[in-house]
């Protein structure tokens, strides 16, 4: 098993796939828990999905949690970096920029209905190669319809550029139950309270509050995906009792952990 965090070689085969003449190219690549895929992009846009487990794809502006039944759509020349935080078994789609342009034009999360996901791994399945009249043909196309379609989630996590900012939250990825306040940490990076107040807007669009929560949010899909139990979830990440990350959990995401799972297999 790789020790987290240990950096995965770049598939060379990639590059060859993104020349081929046909517009959708799907792509499947396995990855341990901790195995990082390094700071990389591609001429294609790429929608970033795993069948299972849970992976987190940072961009030089926002980290994205995938868990299953989510995707990253990346649009082409975007630099960007995938963690595996589970064993995932990741399913990616390559599409060209003139199919793409109908897509959307920014990274973003999106929904990946059940239809999708089949469609996604049938066409794995059946490799790069195909006519564009044939079945796969077809396939392709209604995975462009599906990614055209699928409503985004909110699961992007800003990450600040000015640099006190930034060494706050750094601590705070490292530790998600640091339940200090505001005025703490920020006293911490040489800032004072009114100033962190000020800057998480201007440098992430989210006040302090919610971007710790989205956080929150972030890990603890990670922690159920992986197969904690909510209670469990909710001490590892500082709650003093289960209700109040209920709570926090179906502010954000408008479902209880449980209605999650459930939904999402």
């Amino acid at each position: 098993m790789p020790i987290k965090g240990q950096v995965a070689p770049l598939n060379e085969e990639v590059g060859r796939l993104e020349s081929l003449p046909q517009p959708v190219v799907a792509y499947g690549r396995d990855l341990a828990a901790g195995e990082i895929l390094p700071w990389h992009h591609h001429k294609r846009a790429q929608l970033v999905y795993a069948s299972t487990g849970v992976m987190n794809v940072s961009t030089p502006s926002a980290t994205y949690v995938v868990p299953p039944q989510q995707a990253v759509w990346v649009t082409g020349g975007i630099e960007h970096q995938i963690e595996a935080r589970t064993s995932v078994a990741m399913r990616t789609v390559y599409v060209d920029t003139e199919a793409a342009s109908a897509l959307p034009a920014q990274v973003c999360v999106l929904d990946v209905t059940p239809l999708l996901r089949e469609l996604i791994v049938t066409a794995v399945d059946h490799g790069p190669s195909y006519d564009n009249d044939s079945p796969q043909g077809r396939i392709a196309g209604v995975i462009l319809d599906q990614i055209r379609e699928k409503p985004t989630a909110s699961l992007a996590l800003p990450m600040p550029s000015e640099p006190r900012t930034l060494r706050l939250v750094q601590g705070l990825l490292k530790d998600p139950a640091d339940n200090r306040d505001l005025a703490a940490l920020a006293s911490e990076v040489g800032a004072s309270k009114r100033t962190m107040t000020r800057m998480f807007p201007k440098e992430t669009g989210l006040s302090f509050r919610d971007w710790r929560q989205r956080l929150k949010v972030h890990r603890a899909l990670e922690l159920l995906v992986s197969g904690k139990s909510v209670t469990t979830t909710a001490s590892e990440l500082g709650y003093d009792n289960t209700s109040a990350f209920i709570a926090m959990f179906k502010r954000c995401l408008r479902v209880t952990p449980a209605q999650y799972l459930q939904r999402n297999g």
